[in-house]
């Protein structure tokens, strides 16, 4: 399936930020400013989930294979889901999401 349609800019509806496409990459998945998402896949890049709720970040984890992984939590419906983080994500943003998740 080419996802190059999915692979577009947005304007962030958690801080408002005009995000452009990932140039890096397959989908820009998550806001490189605030690292919130939206839950809009039932399968990656499918955009065919109903539920539309903005996803928080909960936590940074690292993989083995796929390296630093943002945990994102649907406000709405409350899945959970991962994404890699992209190299342009704010790195102030990713030891914030760290540092409230190591001491609450």
């Amino acid at each position: 399936m080419a996802r190059k349609v999915e692979n577009t800019g947005f304007d962030c509806l958690n801080c408002g930020e005009t995000v452009a496409a990932i140039e890096k990459g397959t989908i820009r998945n998550h806001c490189p400013f605030c690292l919130y998402s939206l839950h809009l896949d039932i399968l990656p890049g499918d955009r065919a989930c109903d539920c539309r709720g903005i996803m928080r970040p909960i936590a940074i984890e690292p993989h083995s294979q796929k390296g630093l992984q943002i945990l994102h939590e649907c406000e709405k419906c409350g899945l959970r889901g991962r994404n890699i983080v992209a190299d342009d994500d704010c790195r102030e943003e990713i030891a914030e999401i760290m540092r409230r998740a190591a001491f609450g």
